[in-house]
């Protein structure tokens, strides 16, 4: 987006946590939060580490705001409340990028803090009314937002394929799991909306009942493999279940390449997960939850749509490796659908048609 952005000629500037490799951007500015002693390795979602870096992160927010006239501020996820803030002082309009709903994921991910739900809910609905346009990443998000501000100037932006061309050795996935029987792979994080302990219930039924494929599954912390690796031991699919880390962003496409069958357990939200439009890309047949976050974007189609069931899951994995003329016409369908709809190009000219709207409804500098 940030390049996008300033290829249309605009100004960005980036505020960014104190993490993260240091990349370079053509005429964009990367501003960091000092580094903290003792907080590293933020994962997605909320955490007290986060919570404590958005604090530094007003605070440098203020700073930039002093020192250079902005036009609008683009706020993504919980950064909307610093924005909030920037437009009392600085009376500035801030777009709301919704990548997900924050106080549904919060009380999922934490059960305990149901009974504040209330509190939650309040805070994210004035965040969307004191908002002066919002971006949001699929369909559920779009009618939230118009739900609470049916006025509200909305762009749903869908996310695009990060698929990148790989050229020379790359490492081979056959060689890992030491099986030429298939490969079953999943690539994300690994916290519990993902639906890992449906995956490795549903790997246990398809080996049981003489699946023969492996599971590698690509992503998550340290804490998080070993923690699955113990379930799928007591599983009894140890030895067929290789959990083997993350791996570079720019190699995504040789990894998707190299599989049989994708897979998307996801059990819990509305927001598509980014990697999707990277499975649908690769041309390789799915196999997703039959929830609201796929099927907005994946149907019948384009991919082995399954309940939220183990049972479910196996037999659409045994269908995917048993019919391999119904995997290779899904998989076509996916990356046509892909390429129409969500590809790179499109993406730009959205957001470029937006801000020029934008641009003009408040009257911005060109």
């Amino acid at each position: 987006m940030a390049e996008d952005l300033r290829s249309a000629g605009h100004k960005v500037d980036l505020l960014v946590f104190h993490e993260g490799n240091r990349i370079d951007m053509e005429d964009i500015a990367i501003h960091r939060i000092p580094s903290l002693p003792g907080i590293a390795g933020i994962g997605p979602g909320f955490s007290l580490k986060k919570l404590f870096c958005d604090f530094f992160m007003l605070f440098k927010a203020v700073h930039l705001c002093r020192k250079y006239d902005y036009d609008v501020i683009h706020a993504v996820e919980e950064s909307v409340y610093i924005a909030a803030f920037l437009k009392l002082i600085f009376k500035k309009p801030y777009i709301y990028d919704v990548d997900s709903w924050m106080s549904e994921q919060l009380i999922e991910k934490f059960p305990l803090l149901r009974s504040l739900s209330r509190p939650f809910v309040f805070c994210e609905t004035r965040a969307v009314c004191f908002c002066d346009a919002a971006v949001v990443v699929c369909q559920a998000l779009e009618e939230k937002v118009l739900a609470i501000d049916a006025e509200c100037r909305v762009l749903r932006l869908e996310d695009v394929s990060l698929l990148e061309e790989v050229t020379g050795q790359y490492e081979s996935l056959k060689k890992i799991v030491q099986n030429n029987d298939g490969i079953i792979l999943y690539v994300g994080n690994l916290e519990k909306y993902q639906g890992i302990d449906l995956l490795l219930e549903s790997y246990r039924q398809y080996t049981s009942c003489g699946g023969q494929a492996s599971l590698v599954v690509i992503g998550g912390d340290e804490k998080g493999r070993e923690k699955y690796l113990k379930r799928a031991e007591g599983l009894a699919i140890g030895s067929r279940v290789f959990f083997i880390g993350t791996r570079p962003l720019e190699h995504l496409g040789m990894y998707l390449q190299q599989a049989d069958v994708l897979v998307s357990p996801r059990t819990e939200g509305d927001n598509t997960p980014m990697k999707i439009y990277s499975y649908m890309a690769s041309g390789m047949p799915i196999v997703a939850t039959r929830i609201k976050s796929h099927t907005q974007i994946l149907s019948d189609e384009t991919a082995f749509l399954t309940d939220v069931d183990a049972k479910a899951m196996s037999a659409r994995f045994h269908e995917a490796f048993a019919d391999g003329k119904r995997a290779e016409l899904v998989g076509k369908a996916a990356r046509k659908k892909a390429e129409e709809k969500y590809s790179r190009a499109a993406y730009r000219k959205k957001i470029r048609d937006f801000y020029s709207e934008l641009s003009h409804v408040w009257n911005l500098r060109n």
